[in-house]
């Protein structure tokens, strides 16, 4: 039965059009610290770190191609990228620069396409199907849009070009900087089993580790992995492993992709202790969101607190509600209770964040407390 169904499901998917679809995936080159670079000459060709200084708690927020040749990554301590590469210059980011600049590149994709899926300030997803543009050769749009890019911002892109969203996206970081590299349907099924696990897109550590335990390290071996053996170990992610193992990845560019989640953290100059110092600043970090959910007309039902100790252990804890999450004395409750799960009363605390999910788009927008009677 699970044979006869996972051979209908690729069947179904291979014979549908989303195997004659163009997608172009375009992907700026370190684009925070490219911005840097191209504003201040001086640090070209220089190891560049956007993000928090060497002495502080913080992180690197990005860092050019200079500097990761140390090693130096995203997400990494400040200070374990100054132990790395002692000369690198750091510089604190400037986001209206980095929104300044992905706005214009936004502008040349629409000139393309309507049909175009920003994840994030710096990359996208173009559907050129349809397009008519130099006779709809998604090559010839994908090369046209970074010789736009570079033109009107003076900074590289790399593109990937396949047939669906998983592929164009692994295609465009196999030849960067300025890189550009095509996948094409022939080429899909057999380019993914030779493709290392570690290099999927959306397989994180975790998985990574989880899937090397089952013996799976490349695509091949993912290939060869059962539907049923992929969802008992992944859940429902085990479906979309195994459709991508085959080269399969249906999903449409979203020209409107809905927010799943506004959050908002802070890493301190010092490490704090105390549940009443926790519980007023979580007090205000959910109002900043609160207003960032405020401005986009949603109403958030689930809160999220996040907490990093000194010695960089992280936990969350969450709540969910059956009505919209507001500020006051109800929220203030909602945020001792969840507090009190956790052991800040006898570690010392580096990081907190808040994190608010569930959203629904509301029309009328108001949003009530987190015990407010609904009619």
């Amino acid at each position: 039965m699970i044979g006869e169904t996972t051979q209908s499901i690729t069947s179904e998917l291979k014979d549908n059009d989303v195997n004659l679809r163009k997608i172009i995936h375009i992907d700026m080159d370190a684009f925070f610290a490219s911005v840097e670079q191209r504003d201040f000459p001086k640090l070209q060709g220089k190891p560049v770190i956007v993000g928090g200084q060497p002495d502080s708690r913080g992180v690197v927020a990005a860092c050019s191609y200079e500097a990761r040749k140390f090693g130096i990554h995203s997400a990494m301590p400040s200070s374990q990228a100054y132990r790395l590469c002692p000369n690198a210059v750091f510089v604190k980011p400037r986001f209206e620069a980095y929104r300044q600049a992905s706005a214009i590149i936004r502008k040349i994709f629409y000139s393309f396409t309507d049909l175009v899926e920003p994840p994030s300030l710096d990359e996208a997803y173009l559907d050129v199907s349809h397009c008519s543009i130099l006779n709809g050769s998604a090559t010839l749009i994908a090369q046209d849009v970074k010789t736009k890019i570079q033109q009107q911002t003076g900074l590289t892109a790399s593109a990937g070009i396949s047939y669906n969203k998983f592929l164009a996206k692994i295609a465009s970081d196999i030849n960067k900087p300025n890189g550009f590299y095509l996948i094409t349907p022939e080429q899909g099924e057999a380019f993914i089993e030779n493709f290392p696990i570690r290099k999927f897109h959306g397989i994180g550590k975790a998985t990574e580790t989880k899937m090397a335990k089952l013996g799976i390290f490349n695509g091949k071996e993912l290939k060869q992995s059962s539907l049923q053996c992929l969802k008992e170990n992944f859940g429902k992610a085990g479906l979309h492993y195994y459709l991508i193992a085959r080269g399969i990845d249906p999903r449409p560019v979203k020209t409107n992709r809905p927010n799943k989640s506004i959050g908002i953290e802070t890493t301190f100059e010092q490490d704090i202790f105390g549940k009443e110092v926790i519980l007023k600043l979580l007090q205000q970090l959910l109002a900043k969101v609160l207003e960032k959910t405020k401005q986009k007309r949603l109403c958030p039902r689930t809160l999220t607190i996040k907490i990093k100790y000194h010695n960089f252990e992280q936990i969350t804890r969450s709540r969910t509600l059956a009505t919209p999450i507001g500020l006051g004395e109800a929220a203030d409750h909602l945020l001792e209770e969840l507090v009190d799960s956790t052991a800040v009363s006898q570690r010392k605390v580096r990081l907190l964040g808040i994190t608010l999910s569930s959203l629904e788009k509301h029309t009328q927008f108001h949003q009530l407390d987190l015990f407010d009677s609904v009619s």
